[in-house]
């Protein structure tokens, strides 16, 4: 009699666990999935890119005006860096906000360490970098940053990880570069670069690890750190690009975080110029300058490295230009929507997106025909980032 009862228990149990499991969403990794800063909202747009779909929305992140995300090891978690001074610990799978700790008063950025484990943060009020534990967003450290002219602690830009749990960045009020050595995140060590041009506003880590650029706002060209002869000291390069000529206002700074790395050259925005710059990536001359139809902010390489997408500031914002490496001329003039702020390919470059601020949508654009895939809704999109970051150096 109990094996008959046990066996009708069992029967019983069959239907309601196949019913259970039916509810379930089925397991799926996280290496086509991204987000989608919406800035006039403080919310995110988790997206799928392979299928060019949107999974959902994750609210409550705060003032995202300048927001930039990176990944952890596994790209299960996005972080994002609202320009409040908040970090945001983000779930892809369950699309939900996991952890949230305000730690500066105005923030444009961070960075997460080659283990996977230290969070670090770049701040403009009050300065200075912080990091945190990357699982719990506990507090590790503190890094003040040298004053500016005025006293003051200088603003942070262009953070970037740098391979054995480094990070580098510039103090735009300083004149600096700085390498912060975070193997001990408790008390990390720090070497210091002064002279490092006038008012370095972004900075761009190479794909290897190896040069760490920083663009200047104060004089025409870069600065460049080669972190492996960090005894050589801060250089210029490209040094009086665009000098003699009359400049051009200036309606929104260039961002170097593209990667305009394509084989053995570097593309770089010229600031305050219709040009992108061209150099060699060894030697670091320039090679070309190439023209193109406004003020260039992001200069993006496909993964293949064999074309550049630039975008460009007002009143230019509503076009994309295409520039073709082995002719160094620009092949292709779209215009995808109003106010284009970022752009991202798809791991393999098959695919690129586009946020188109003013018209409140995502553009999904195919690379090799350049027609358009896809259109998609966002409120007041900006950055786009995707998993794939999660395994590259400088993202």
């Amino acid at each position: 009699m109990a094996g008959l009862l046990v066996k009708a228990g069992r029967a019983a149990l069959i239907p309601a666990l196949a019913a259970l499991l039916g509810g379930c969403a089925a397991p799926r990794g996280t290496g086509d999935l991204g987000v989608v800063i919406e800035r006039a909202s403080g919310s995110v747009q988790v997206v799928d890119n392979t299928r060019a779909e949107s999974l959902g929305r994750v609210e409550g992140l705060g003032d995202l005006s300048h927001a930039s995300v990176v990944f952890s090891r596994d790209a299960r978690y996005a972080y994002v860096f609202g320009r409040d001074g908040a970090i945001s610990k983000v779930d892809l799978l369950r699309r939900r906000l996991e952890r949230r700790v305000v730690q500066a008063g105005n923030s444009i950025g961070g960075a997460i360490s080659s283990d996977g484990r230290v969070l670090a943060a770049q701040n403009y009020q009050p300065g200075g970098v912080r990091l945190f534990d990357a699982v719990t967003l506990a507090p590790l450290a503190s890094v003040p940053a040298a004053p500016g002219a005025d006293g003051k602690p200088s603003r942070v830009v262009g953070l970037a990880d740098l391979p054995g749990r480094r990070f580098v960045y510039a103090l735009f009020d300083a004149d600096e570069i700085d390498v912060l050595d975070a193997a001990d995140p408790a008390q990390p060590k720090l070497t210091r670069y002064r002279d490092a041009g006038k008012r370095p506003y972004d900075g761009l880590a190479s794909m290897d690890g190896r040069y760490f650029l920083a663009g200047l706002y104060g004089e025409d060209g870069l600065s460049l750190l080669d972190t492996w002869r960090p005894e050589q000291g801060v250089r210029r390069i490209l040094a009086g690009y665009g000098r003699g000529q009359q400049p051009l206002p200036v309606y929104k700074m260039p961002h170097l975080r593209g990667w305009a790395l394509a084989g053995d050259y570097a593309f770089l925005p010229a600031i305050g110029r219709h040009e992108v710059l061209l150099a060699d990536n060894r030697s670091w001359a320039q090679l070309a300058a190439i023209p193109v139809l406004g003020q260039p902010v992001f200069v993006m390489a496909e993964p293949s490295g064999r074309r550049v997408w630039v975008n460009f500031a007002f009143p230019d914002n509503d076009k994309v230009q295409v520039i073709d490496v082995p002719t160094r001329s620009v092949i292709a003039t779209l215009k995808p929507g109003k106010a284009i702020l970022h752009m991202e390919f798809t791991p393999r470059g098959d695919a690129v997106w586009l946020s188109s601020r003013d018209d409140d949508k995502l553009v999904v654009v195919d690379t090799a025909s350049l027609k358009v895939l896809r259109e998609l809704p966002a409120r007041s999109p900006s950055g786009i980032f995707f998993s794939w970051r999660a395994s590259r150096i400088g993202m």
